[in-house]
């Protein structure tokens, strides 16, 4: 007895009209693996491409006097941007310098004070 015979068994083996072994399409191979891909592509990655576009174009048009809330929960006012860093007032004479890649949300004028 042999290895395969315990894998597959003598009546599936033994299918009537069946194609040989190397005689499908390398395309039909690959197609489900091009669908996964291209599904992939539309449900995860362009999606992250298009949030990222307009973060960066939110960082860009920071100006002073913004109310922004930092990734990291610190809310204050925008009073200096430069290229990389932005300093927020956090409290009267407060102030805090981070990058400007950890601010994550802009808030409407009026917000800070109302809270």
């Amino acid at each position: 007895m042999n290895l395969l015979d315990f894998l597959i068994p003598a009546a599936q083996a033994q299918t009537a009209g069946a194609a040989p072994a190397g005689g499908g399409s390398p395309l039909l191979t690959f197609l489900p693996m091009i669908g996964l891909l291209v599904v992939m592509y539309f449900l995860m990655i362009r999606p992250q491409m298009k949030r990222q576009k307009e973060h960066r174009a939110m960082l860009d048009k920071l100006s002073r006097g913004d109310e922004v809330i930092t990734s990291g929960g610190i809310a204050g006012v925008v009073s200096e941007v430069g290229d990389n860093f932005i300093t927020i007032e956090v409290a009267d004479n407060v102030r805090v310098r981070v990058q400007k890649g950890a601010v994550g949300n802009v808030l409407p004028k009026g917000t800070l004070k109302s809270a």
